[in-house]
């Protein structure tokens, strides 16, 4: 998740205060377009929602957890449960009790301080947001203490390597970092094991979507609102014939359908609270 490809360095400093506000607020701005954008997003989370019990679930609670634009809440909603749908972009929650109206309720919530009272839910589900916080075993505490003890913990999360072709293509450009970093397999196994969290329910696979240009999958990471970078970048927008050149570098992993893969490397994770 990230833009043109600005987005977040996780696990290297502390997120201060004033970085979840420029957080919350890219997102913000994204909020209206977001779901023009946001196919990769669809399909992941769609996968996870598979890892749920295929019964009803009437009457129990839901958390999600980063719900963005709510898509997924009313997913959850329609098998259902009982949703609260939490966000740390007030504009993101508009356009989520636009989608699903009165039936959820709507929390303004940090997902390493929630709000939140223990054992409220049946089901935390959180799709591609843990990887906007700083160290992913605080937000994945925060579920398993507001997650009744024999309820599901169901997240994604990218990992390293996610967006190979578009970093390396940036990198033979201007030598600058204009992609995210993610946690590797190792850390985040090791994050699971500080929360108190088994990593038995992991699974690790990529997925890979298919643009015809650099900048269409650019536009695309603009369009779902995650512009904030924390690491240190050039300043300034990039001009044409940087971009043209971007073009260039890409064009070297076109594949044999005329198509440039952008690889994601996607963490799926089912834990069992105890």
């Amino acid at each position: 998740m990230t833009n043109g490809m600005n987005a977040v360095t996780h696990g290297q400093h502390e997120i201060q205060p004033q970085d979840k506000q420029a957080i919350a607020e890219a997102f913000g701005r994204a909020a209206r377009h977001y779901d023009k954008a946001a196919a990769f997003q669809r399909q992941v989370g769609h996968l996870l929602l598979d890892k749920l019990p295929a019964v009803s679930q009437v009457g129990c609670n839901a958390l999600d957890l980063g719900c963005g634009t709510g898509y997924f809440s009313e997913q959850l909603l329609q098998r259902g449960y009982q949703v609260c749908a939490a966000d740390l972009s007030v504009q993101m929650l508009a356009r989520a009790e636009e989608r699903c109206g009165d039936i959820a309720r709507y929390l303004e919530a940090d997902a390493e301080n929630l709000p939140l009272a223990d054992n409220q839910y049946d089901l935390a589900f959180s799709s591609l947001a843990l990887q906007w916080c700083d160290n992913l075993s605080v937000p994945l505490k925060e579920m398993k203490r507001v997650v009744k003890p024999g309820g599901l913990i169901l997240f994604t999360t990218l990992v390293d390597g996610s967006l190979y072709e578009l970093s390396q293509s940036w990198l033979q450009v201007d030598q600058h970092q204009h992609v995210n970093e993610f946690l590797s397999q190792k850390k985040i196994k090791l994050a699971l094991a500080q929360a108190g969290c088994p990593s038995d329910g992991l699974e690790f696979r990529p997925i890979k979507m298919q643009y015809n240009t650099a900048v269409e999958l650019m536009k695309d990471l603009k369009g779902i609102g995650a512009t904030h970078l924390q690491q240190e970048r050039k300043a300034g927008l990039a001009g044409r014939k940087t971009i043209q050149a971007l073009e260039g570098a890409y064009d070297e992993f076109r594949d044999e359908n005329g198509q440039l893969p952008a690889t994601y490397q996607v963490c799926f994770g089912v834990i069992i609270n105890d």
